[in-house]
């Protein structure tokens, strides 16, 4: 009996390390193009927390997550530090979108799937493997929109045309030289306000890297050369339409003076300026969408799984919509953040 039952227990000690061991691995590695960017910080916060709520007993995930700083070169060795470790999956924010074959190559030669997010690859580069995927959001969709809420703003809000010209001058805030996010929204922003009815002067467009201090920086330089002829500030993220902001309170402008700022991504600092009626409106960058498709499509593609039920168009791209965010609605979003 004693042999009898000791041969038992050591069955249910083999049995048992047996399904521990059946638990595999999946590893994830991520590197952005600069993590202290606001939205880019709270997109992978919130894409770790949908990792971590994937609902498995079959695998276990970890995931190293590397800041490229700005550096392409930097970011490449990270990819390759990432690949010698034995990471399943890359999910990739590129510190440089036109300068990508060393990644990609590294990539397919140990065949781990990429997923590009926030910055969008050129379909030449993303075409040239069937593992290659892209997750985010249209950008002349944010500027149209943004457009849009200007207008409806400004309808409401005659006020703005503070000297009573019949056009309304304004400064753009840019992202970044040569980015397309940067370069489409600008773009496509002013076509939506000229569309919308307006009648609109530039005075200024400056490059502010996405970046509050810049922004604040830059706006105290053309606050110091418009004086009080700026009527509209759009910027092409809430970080820099808030450091526009920080600018104007820092000299102290009369509130009669100051213009209407209008932003995109609709950080958590951004809902709360749109509360405070600091900022006029923002334009919501689906970070909770964009992290669990990120998610889904990373575990999918890390696993074999079938992808059929990934909303993909041409069968690499995962878009989110974006959507207006003004005074009347942000609890929603704020709501959502919580």
């Amino acid at each position: 009996m004693m042999i009898l039952c000791f041969a038992l227990i050591l069955s249910f000690v083999s049995c048992s390390n047996t399904r521990v061991d059946e638990k595999k691995q999946i590893y994830i590695g991520v590197t952005c193009y600069d993590q202290k960017d606001t939205f880019i910080g709270e997109l992978i916060e919130t894409f770790k927390k949908e990792c971590a709520s994937l609902d498995t007993d079959k695998y276990d995930i970890s995931m190293t997550i590397m800041d490229a700083a700005g550096s392409q070169r930097a970011q490449d060795d990270q990819v390759q530090e990432m690949i010698e470790d034995g990471c399943n999956v890359l999910c990739i924010n590129l510190a440089d979108r036109t300068d990508l074959s060393h990644i990609i190559n590294a990539a397919m030669e140990k065949d781990i799937p990429i997923i590009f997010f926030n910055r969008e690859p050129v379909d030449e580069d993303l075409n040239r493997w069937d593992k290659l995927y892209y997750v985010g959001a249209k950008a002349k969709q944010s500027g149209q929109m943004q457009g849009e809420l200007i207008a409806d703003y400004i309808k409401n809000n005659p006020g703005v045309d503070k000297n009573g010209d019949g056009r309304i001058q304004y400064v753009i805030l840019e992202g970044e030289m040569g980015h397309q996010d940067a370069i489409v929204r600008t773009e496509s922003v002013t076509e939506s306000m000229k569309n919308n009815g307006l009648q609109i002067e530039k005075l200024s467009c400056q490059i502010a890297n996405w970046n509050r201090a810049q922004a604040q920086n830059r706006m105290t330089q053309l606050i110091g050369q418009y004086k009080n002829s700026i009527e509209l500030v759009i910027a092409n993220n809430d970080a820099m339409a808030l450091g526009a902001i920080d600018a104007y309170e820092k000299l102290g402008v009369t509130e009669s003076n100051v213009p209407a700022f209008f932003g995109v991504d609709g950080t958590d600092d951004g809902l709360e300026a749109v509360q405070q009626s600091k900022l006029a409106a923002t334009v919501y960058n689906d970070k909770e969408g964009q992290a669990m498709a990120m998610a889904q499509l990373a575990y999918l593609a890390a696993t074999g799984g079938s992808m059929k039920n990934i909303k993909f168009e041409d069968k690499k791209y995962v878009y989110l919509p974006y959507e207006k965010v003004t005074p009347d609605n942000v609890n929603e979003f704020v709501k959502d953040e919580q």
